[in-house]
């Protein structure tokens, strides 16, 4: 079809107006389809419509004037012509139609915190189980946008950034469909949505989609990330971690800035080797910390490489994909996957006779495994079983028999040069700035297809190919982020105490158990050690708390900017005194005197020296000394103008100064002090305030250009 109002006809026709409606997360929903169905069922309260789905992306909002002048040119050359959903400016305000509700299990961080009817609706459930949950709510309707080309005169189409759930639920919704139920598959085209080979094809699928469309109109922007700053605390979290990626391991990140801050490390490790190496020296490593360097992770250049395997493929991990640190490659044939383990091994009777000591080909090869054969490159294409014999690509025959030596003799000149399917990087989604999305459009096809978009199950945990996963990820580092965690270990990511859902528990408690389930794997929280609240500061690491996220029987492996906390098998009081150690040293006294009189520490225990110093000054000393290559605001490039960073770091000062409400010390710097317009023409011009008119324009140049000089 070529209109979204055709396909919500059908789909109204085909369900009865009863809709309940799967839409994957982020980057993947067909908004020009949803929205329109959203139109439709709004004017008709014969209607209904129930919405699943996760990651509901809207425009960033400013909080005040200022912001607005700074947001907005910024927003329309980001955004540009963006179709944002009908339904979530509704869902934020409390005022959904009667007949439309929204569940979602996974907000956008802090978006719905002050919306009771999205925080009635939320859906806890490991993102592993949302299929599952779907399904039993009764779906009737899943759409998604689609990638798609035409090759030699053939539609092809890829489920592309989100067939993460789509994969694991269609299964479900065909046995339904089998059993007499009504449902619904619909796919809106989106030109610009990178075609993403192997599982994300839907060559398997297609003939059970009911509806694709491509509207005119609904190839608009594609709903970017931008690339935000990292700080000096953030850059020390990822500096720290950095140092547990193990060479020849697994790699799992999440998103965010200090995401970006690990993948900076990682990257000045392996291309820089003596500036990445520096702060960590001027840092001091305590020996405890080393020991678990030594044993654990790694400060080397990465010779053998790493193998990605994340829910989320992120800008950074891209990023360590095309530098070449994300590059061994694994397999989905076991036999195989078990032999690359070991040794990387060519093409060649050698490898042959590694198989067969595997029982995975036999003397005598059938067709399934002479397709394996060429699959992975070991023969070349052209070599088929006729009858009792091997026919080669140049027409000769020979015998099917392995131990026959003119056989394997004349099998010399059949084998690859080299092995193939090989995958780096599995994933389940992506959502990144659109430089990301231009670099996937970009590779070629054997770059794309050596990243493997598929379903979360295969991703998020170990059941099912549950031999072939463990040779996988060998030594894998699933690192993720937290907000808050306890003295005795637990984090806490997606909920705060009064009960309210900051974001969702997403595949994180997936990440964490399969560390534990994996032979040498590690889970990484990372945690900045405090934070700014209504002008105080406060830990991020407390006694207790009302909610946790992992369990504290879980609890593995702690990062702040302060250092590592190796919690795994230790005892409670040894995991307070890990957790003491990377604290805040403004906090650490106060946690301390908890802990023992909770009776978790002994009484006469201090502090070591060591770990005394941990406070900001310290950090940005240590970073100052480094320079900016060390510690660049965007490490992985930014989507601000040099005036617009300029301006950003201006108008956070400022904010920082109306939280603290230093309000006579910020106007009198802005009433006497004498700003230079010359000097800062160009940030002036871009909030349009080179020639202010009336008073409120002329106090908002005077504090802009008051914040600009404070903020260097």
């Amino acid at each position: 079809m070529e209109s979204v109002e055709r396909a919500v006809d059908a789909v109204i026709e085909k369900t009865g107006g009863d809709i309940r409606l799967a839409m994957p997360l982020g980057l993947g929903k067909p908004n020009r389809f949803v929205n329109a169905l959203y139109r439709r069922v709004e004017q008709d309260d014969s209607l209904s419509l129930d919405i699943f789905t996760a990651l509901s992306l809207g425009r960033p909002g400013a909080g005040s004037d200022l912001e607005s002048r700074f947001l907005k040119p910024f927003a329309e050359r980001v955004f540009g012509d963006y179709e944002e959903l009908a339904y979530l400016k509704p869902v934020k305000k409390g005022s959904l139609p009667d007949n439309i509700r929204v569940f979602e299990f996974f907000f956008q961080p802090g978006s719905m915190l002050g919306s009771d009817g999205a925080q009635q609706h939320y859906i806890s459930s490991n993102y592993t189980h949302v299929a599952r949950d779907l399904n039993a709510r009764g779906i009737n309707v899943v759409a998604q946008l689609l990638a798609h080309r035409q090759v030699e005169g053939s539609d092809e189409y890829s489920f592309s950034c989100n067939p993460e759930v789509t994969l694991d639920l269609m299964p479900l919704l065909l046995a339904r469909r089998e059993a007499g139920e009504t449902i619904v598959s619909v796919g809106q085209i989106h030109r610009d949505l990178p075609f993403m080979e192997n599982d994300a094809r839907l060559d398997d699928w297609l003939p059970h989609m009911d509806i694709l469309v491509d509207d005119p109109q609904g190839h608009s922007r594609l709903f970017s990330t931008p690339n935000m700053p990292v700080n000096v605390q953030d850059h020390f979290v990822g500096l720290h971690a950095s140092t547990l990626i193990r060479d020849g391991g697994t790699l799992q990140i999440g998103i965010g800035a200090l995401g970006d801050a690990l993948v900076h490390h990682l990257r000045l490790r392996d291309q820089d080797n003596q500036r990445y190496l520096r702060p960590l020296k001027d840092w001091g490593i305590p020996d405890a910390q080393q020991q678990m360097i030594d044993q654990e992770g790694g400060t080397g250049a990465f010779r053998e490489g790493l193998y990605g395997c994340s829910e989320m493929v992120t800008h950074g991990l891209l990023q360590l994909v095309h530098d070449g640190i994300i590059r061994r490659p694994v397999y989905d044939w076991e036999p195989l996957q078990q032999l690359e383990m070991h040794e990387p091994t060519l093409p060649g009777l050698a490898l042959l006779d590694a198989l067969r000591e595997q029982s995975a080909i036999s003397r005598r090869l059938d067709r399934a495994q002479i397709r394996a054969l060429k699959r992975f490159g070991i023969f070349r294409e052209g070599v088929s079983k006729q009858g009792d014999e091997l026919e080669l690509p140049n027409g000769v025959r020979i015998a099917n028999d392995l131990d026959d030596r003119a056989s394997r003799e004349a099998l010399k000149a059949v084998f690859g040069d080299r092995l193939r399917g090989g995958i780096v990087m599995h994933g389940g989604f992506f959502l990144g700035p659109e430089a990301f999305y231009q670099r996937l459009r970009e590779m070629d096809e054997a770059q794309r297809s050596a990243i493997n978009m598929t379903r979360i199950s295969f991703v998020n945990h170990l059941y099912g190919d549950e031999g072939l996963k463990r040779l996988q990820r060998q030594d894998a580092r699933f690192v993720n982020t937290a907000f808050t965690v306890t003295l005795l270990g637990a984090g806490v990511a997606d909920q705060i105490d009064d009960g309210r859902v900051l974001s969702g528990v997403g595949g994180q408690y997936n990440f964490v158990s399969q560390a534990h389930e994996l032979e040498g794997a590690r889970s990484v929280l990372m945690v900045r050690a405090w934070r700014e609240r209504a002008s105080e500061a406060m830990s991020n690491v407390v006694f207790g708390y009302a909610h946790n996220t992992i369990p504290r029987h879980l609890r593995d492996v702690v990062v702040t900017e302060y250092g590592v906390a190796d919690l795994r098998g230790k005892t409670d009081e040894e995991v307070v005194m890990a957790m003491l150690n990377v604290s805040d040293s403004r906090f650490q006294i106060a946690l301390m005197e908890e802990a023992q009189a909770a009776g978790k520490l002994r009484k006469d225990y201090q502090i070591p020296e060591a770990h005394r110093r941990n406070n900001p000054e310290h950090l940005h000393d240590i970073a100052a000394s480094c320079g900016d290559t060390s510690f660049p605001l965007f490490p992985l490039g930014a989507d601000f103008t040099n005036t617009e960073q300029r301006l950003l770091k201006a108008l956070t000062w400022l904010k920082e100064k109306v939280s603290h409400k230093e309000y006579m010390e910020l106007g009198n710097k802005a009433l006497f002090h004498e700003g230079s317009e010359t000097e800062f023409a160009e940030e002036l011009k871009r909030m349009e305030l080179s020639d202010p008119d009336g008073v409120k324009e002329h106090l908002y140049q005077r504090l802009l250009l008051t914040a600009l000089e404070a903020a260097g």
